[in-house]
């Protein structure tokens, strides 16, 4: 008999739409193309709002799922011109700006592997991850290219071409860089997807190396069935819902709730230009009626130090749901979250290499200030004793010893098999295996359990990392 928790993911599994024909699974056909298929409402739902996207300097686009089709049609019909398809590794150096999430699906239509890149990085952990990743093809901007990339470019013979958005790329004077919206001019809006399987590579994201050389986590196109899932289940993603996720798109949580979870559940995203400023943050609350609002602990320190007096000012009254990313968020700012915004503030717990929310309070539940939650529905979790080095006890048979008692502190790890797990490190298996013990994924993250099973975060196994920030990464990367 299949367990509840396989029986939850084959559920969630055939809430896919699946690509035409029984030809497999794409990430970008059910975050686009699914919202365009026939049947009652589909004209309405292609000319629903996909993007928001909020320049910096007051200039706005709307991008529906009609022109965001077509646009990705364009991208990976461009990729595919220039010799490039299943397998290529291909990575994205920007801002917040809809060339990015225009490369990111049209990536994945071509059946390439996406990878975003933190823009703030400097040229050498740019140059590590385009090696590491064996990344081909670059999109990005003039600026950044020659601020970032040029300098480094002869270290990476693997980096056959750039693609650069917002003009500039005939200052290089170099065949391999190329203007970007030359070639998807030169493309057609018509693109078929090629069979996909659901266990071909699709993401490729980096930790973030603050103990040394990043890890490469590579996801599958099958990500996209815990993305959809717990978009909808925890941050209550559905069609029309007016959705802002504030995290850098060139960290793992602005792929998965930045892009892929919104666009499946057909929610409008809110896409900011803009750095951090409390009352430009405050005016798209209310302006664009946001009604879920995903951000950083550090983010709302901000907002608090700025003062309730000036959220007060703002008609805050769409909003329905406030929740956290990159560190765990301590009981006073909770409290204090849930008095300014006056919704509930949730922190559910995940890492780069689990791709999506495993620990969560749903909005039904009675939220504990400091608690992370309890495991998703098709998640189980647990506690595994570790001893003084910080390595898994083992029994007898040499099996991991849970822990059993109430508020006893150990790893916290999961049972493998959830859709959205990483296949590998890529480039070193022996790396991977070393994150498993058994059947169970060991986070690194130490833990308790109360006694009604809500998950409360304790620090790193082994003090390795002090910051919990590294659970995604540093708020300084994660959501600037």
């Amino acid at each position: 008999m299949p367990t509840d928790r396989s029986d939850r993911w084959a559920q969630a599994r055939q809430e896919r739409v699946g690509l035409p024909g029984g030809s497999g699974l794409n990430i970008a056909f059910e975050a686009v193309d699914a919202h365009l298929a026939g049947g009652i409402g589909a004209d309405d739902r292609a000319g629903r709002v996909a993007i928001r996207w909020l320049g910096r300097a007051g200039d706005t686009a709307d991008i529906t799922y009609r022109s965001l089709a077509q646009q990705t049609n364009r991208f990976a019909g461009a990729l595919e011109s220039l010799g490039y398809g299943r397998g290529t590794g291909v990575a994205t150096l920007l801002g917040r700006e809809p060339a990015l999430y225009i490369a990111a699906l049209g990536t994945l239509k071509a059946g390439a592997v996406f990878s975003p890149l933190f823009s703030a990085f400097g040229p050498e952990p740019i140059a590590m991850r385009v090696e590491i990743g064996n990344i081909r093809v670059l999109v990005t901007s003039a600026l950044l290219y020659r601020r970032k990339v040029v300098g480094v470019r002869a270290q990476l013979p693997q980096l056959d071409h750039v693609l650069i958005t917002g003009g500039g790329a005939d200052a290089f004077d170099d065949p391999t860089v190329l203007d970007l919206e030359k070639l998807l001019a030169a493309s057609s809006d018509e693109y078929e997807i090629a069979p996909t399987d659901p266990q071909d590579p699709a993401l490729l994201h980096f930790t973030s190396g603050t103990t040394g050389r990043p890890k490469g986590a590579v996801h599958v196109h099958e990500a996209v069935v815990a993305h959809g899932f717990t978009g909808r289940l925890v941050l209550g993603l559905e069609p029309g819902r007016i959705y802002w996720c504030t995290a850098d798109p060139g960290w793992v949580t602005g792929t998965s709730y930045g892009i892929i979870a919104p666009l499946v559940n057909g929610a409008t995203m809110i896409v900011d230009e803009a750095d951090f400023d409390a009352e430009r943050w405050y005016r798209i609350l209310e302006a664009e009626h946001v009604e879920t609002f995903y951000t950083a602990p550090t983010a709302m320190r901000l907002l608090q130090k700025a003062g309730a007096e000036l959220a007060e000012s703002f008609d805050l009254g769409a909003l329905e749901l406030v929740a956290s990313v990159g560190e765990p968020l301590d009981a006073e700012l909770v409290a204090w979250a849930q008095d300014v915004f006056g919704v509930p503030v949730l922190d559910p717990w995940w890492q780069t290499e689990t791709g999506g929310i495993m620990v969560a309070n749903l909005v039904s539940d009675t939220v504990k200030p400091g608690s992370m939650g309890r495991p998703v529905p098709g998640v189980e979790a647990g506690l595994l004793r570790t001893d003084t080095n910080g390595d898994v006890v083992t029994d007898d048979h040499g099996e991991p010893v849970e822990v059993d008692d109430p508020n006893e502190v150990g790893e916290l790890a999961l049972v493998a098999g959830w859709p959205s797990m990483f296949r590998g490190y890529l480039g070193e298996e022996e790396r991977y295996q070393k994150a498993f013990a058994g059947r169970w994924y060991c986070s690194g993250d130490l833990a308790r359990r109360d006694a009604d099973g809500n998950y409360w975060f304790v620090g790193r196994n082994n003090d390795l990392i002090k910051s919990a920030g590294h659970l995604i990464g540093p708020f300084e990367v994660e959501s600037a």
